[in-house]
């Protein structure tokens, strides 16, 4: 019975996230499965309870993933439910993990419902969170921390990430759950051990959202993003390819701006297989207009050698073919998507999806200059790593360049359908532009196609679905934000400094 009632708290965690926002459930959910584990007398229950909790809310999260690998993939349904399920049992583990060695330790320290709540179970939550974000390459979608974009929590997020945001969550979540574990006589520790602590975060994280931690940097450029929505199922038929090559020159060249932004493989071929006379015809725009076009294209260096690219026209090229002035290839690539990892060739080859093993580019690259403006781009989900978009910052900050002032994210997630993917990607990016203080530009292929402000708010967005453009003015930000200097390592000492504290704490006792 306990574990089924964590997996229906778990799977309630979606509605924490966008498109629903309703972040109080994301704490409710996690005070229920820490109530459950100072409750048990046994790791491995509580381990059981973790797992079951992390499961329900991944299958729950991530369930659009049977769109890509069922509809758009070609696999038989039966084996694209299966793999959602193992996916999400598999990274559900970690939960476990957490709840298991909460429990373990309190017992081993004899520490108390207070110490292990405002110690020991943060502590393992936010390493466990941390943990989804690297292992098997890593897939850190609806961690914890995601849910807080418009909560009072957000305010912590330049200082920790969203990581950090996860160990705060579980602190009030864990001071709710304490609640009800005391006495209602004993109503000062209520107030002191309970209520208290609560308000305090909320009120603190509220406070530091108006923290000004970046600052404007040079002039506003003017942007237009382009949102052609190209029917995924139809991209790759030479029709269709046709098709949107015409559309997306037609508009680039429609109006000028100082950035012009293409979704992800806006161009699916590579440039050998181009029109006669396509780019040119972009680059004499780029060249006359002063305009700057940044172009979502697949490009191949060698015939077993190809990359998931941005590239950018700039004025400077003067229309030659080929000649571009940036060049950015995906780092961060997809498993089953983008590369096939050891030994699941045999999965890969059950999905009919083109494009399916790209050669990584590396980790630090640099950003391009539109006027006064410095661009760093990341393509698809590579935006769910905001450590690596963090290193990319400090990178360029350390070695004296022009840092980055805007952040850009091409996607082509046409790939999970009209599911609840696109507002939560939305949402992540939401995340990168809290913890940079920077303003995040998305350029999509069926949405969520947008501009995100300094300040972690959607400034401008188009109707998903909708073939469209979004012009928008953009100031960029300089600065450095505690989360930039650190990146994760601040909040991973705060969790080993917390265990300590917890054992020191339980030893007192």
């Amino acid at each position: 019975m306990l574990p089924l009632i964590a997996v229906i708290a778990g799977a309630c965690n979606t509605f924490a996230f966008a498109p629903y926002h309703y972040w109080i459930v994301q704490i409710l959910a996690l005070a229920i499965l820490a109530s459950l584990v100072i409750r048990t007398d046994r790791a491995k229950t509580a381990f059981i309870l973790g797992w079951a909790y992390g499961f329900g809310s991944l299958v729950s999260g991530i369930h659009w993933l049977f769109v890509s690998m069922h509809q758009y993939g070609g696999m038989n349904a039966p084996m694209a439910v299966t793999a959602v399920v193992l996916l999400s049992l598999f990274l559900g583990i970690l939960a476990g993990f957490a709840t298991g060695l909460t429990r373990f330790f309190m017992k081993r320290w004899n520490a108390t419902n207070t110490v292990t709540v405002f110690f020991i179970f943060p502590a393992f939550w936010a390493i466990f969170e941390w943990v989804r974000g690297w292992i098997v390459t890593g897939l850190p979608w609806v961690v914890t921390g995601y849910a807080h974009t418009d909560s009072p929590l957000a305010g912590y997020a330049p200082i920790v990430g969203v990581y950090g945001i996860c160990f705060v969550a579980a602190i009030v979540a864990g001071a709710i759950a304490l609640f009800f574990t005391i006495g209602r006589d004993h109503w000062i520790k209520l107030l002191t051990a309970s209520i208290l602590p609560i308000v305090v975060i909320l009120v603190a994280g509220q406070f530091l959202r108006h923290v000004q931690w970046t600052e404007p940097a040079g002039q506003p450029i003017q942007v237009r993003l382009l949102q052609g929505n190209i029917p995924q199922e139809f991209k790759f038929t030479p029709e269709q390819i046709t098709t949107a090559l015409t559309m997306y020159a037609d508009a680039i060249t429609g109006k000028q701006a100082d950035l012009i932004v293409t979704p992800e493989t806006a161009v699916p071929v590579y440039i050998q297989q181009l029109p006669t006379g396509y780019l040119e015809h972009l680059a004499q725009f780029a060249a006359r207009s002063f305009s700057h076009i940044a172009l979502g294209i697949p490009l191949a260096d060698s015939p077993k050698n190809y990359t998931n690219s941005l590239v950018v026209i700039s004025p400077d090229d003067h229309g030659k073919t080929g000649q571009f002035g940036y060049r950015y290839n995906k780092h961060h690539l997809v498993p089953f998507g983008e590369f096939v990892p050891t030994g699941f060739r045999w999965f890969v080859n059950m999905m009919r999806i083109p494009l399916g093993d790209f050669t990584r580019g590396d980790p630090l690259q640099k950003p391009f200059a539109v006027k006064d403006q410095w661009i760093m781009p990341n393509i698809c989900y590579e935006d769910i790593f905001g450590e690596e978009i963090v290193d990319q910052i400090r990178n360029e900050q350390e070695i004296g360049n022009s840092q980055p002032t805007i952040l850009l994210n091409v996607s082509n997630i046409a790939w999970f359908g009209n599911t609840i993917a696109l507002p939560q990607h939305l949402q992540i990016s939401q995340m990168r532009s809290l913890e940079t203080r920077r303003p995040m530009l998305r350029a999509t292929n069926t949405g969520a196609t947008a501009v995100i402000n300094a300040q972690g708010n959607i400034q401008a967005t188009l109707t998903p679905y909708t073939r469209s453009e979004l012009d928008v003015t953009v100031q960029g930000y300089h600065g450095s934000t505690p989360y930039i200097r650190y990146g994760n390592l601040l909040i991973l000492a705060i969790a080993v400094l917390f265990l300590a504290i917890g054992k020191f704490a339980s030893r007192q006792r």
